[in-house]
């Protein structure tokens, strides 16, 4: 499927380099395309962009983008570290932007974007020169392959997948927040609005419900399924886990045996 995608994209970017000499019919054939495509001077000026671009970036008016944005200057670029890796598409290469995942509230902060429920966009983007008659690289064009757009929804539930499968650890706000891409206290007031308890709760709850089931193993003895769960076997989780069930695990154990 990716390797499809990556192969349409080549195909645009084919036809930008055969169509370069007529500039004007290029101009009006890539709003057309179904990806997004920005042409660029080789200061780093946008001086083309097509409409899929503007639509899933949410920039509002053409005008505010064409002539003032300049990808040399994007601070964003900067911060992601790809700024060197852009830049030797001037030396004649063409360069491949991979997992370009883009925070969309970062982007906000720098342009005049559509209030979307977005919370970031993932995209791998080539970059390309454009020749001119005489074999100088006069523009250069990059063309976007939108892997996905999360939702703020989105990045909530990807966090929550990360506790499911990261429950035997102990448990790690910051490494949790960085897989929504928000701040810690943004994420824990998202994640209890959506889920109705905030991430530690969830966590716990999570582990209680697996000690649950290991407890069923009459094979193994308690301190063992505590071990499994990665729980400490003392009088604090014993009391928690009658918090939470109404038993203590040995309670617990010898009722769902009778």
């Amino acid at each position: 499927m990716y390797e499809d995608k990556q192969q349409k994209n080549n195909h645009v970017r084919d036809t930008i380099i055969s169509m370069y000499d007529n500039k004007e019919l290029l101009a009006k054939i890539i709003d057309f395309f179904p990806y997004p495509v920005q042409i660029f001077s080789i200061d780093g000026t946008a001086k083309i962009i097509n409409d899929a671009t503007l639509k899933m970036i949410g920039i509002k008016k053409r005008e505010n983008h064409i002539g003032i944005y300049n990808v040399f200057r994007d601070p964003i670029i900067e911060e992601l570290e790809c700024m060197d890796e852009v830049k030797q598409v001037l030396t004649g290469k063409t360069v491949y932007l991979k997992d370009f995942n883009v925070p969309y509230k970062r982007i906000r902060d720098y342009f005049d974007l559509a209030d979307k429920d977005v919370k970031t966009i993932s995209s791998d983007i080539t970059c390309f020169p454009l020749y001119n008659d005489e074999g100088v690289i006069e523009n250069f064009a990059a063309v976007f392959l939108f892997k996905n757009v999360y939702s703020i929804k989105e990045e909530i539930s990807r966090a929550k997948k990360y506790i499911d499968t990261h429950w035997q650890e102990p448990f790690n706000t910051e490494a949790i927040s960085k897989v929504s891409f928000m701040s810690k206290k943004h994420f824990s007031k998202l994640f209890k609005e959506q889920y109705g308890m905030t991430p530690h709760e969830y966590y716990i709850d999570l582990k209680i419900s697996r000690l649950k089931e290991k407890l069923l193993n009459n094979e193994i003895t308690i301190s063992q399924a505590f071990s499994e769960c990665n729980i400490d076997y003392t009088g604090y989780y014993i009391k928690l886990f009658k918090e939470k069930t109404g038993y203590t695990p040995s309670e617990y154990r010898n009722n769902q045996n009778i």
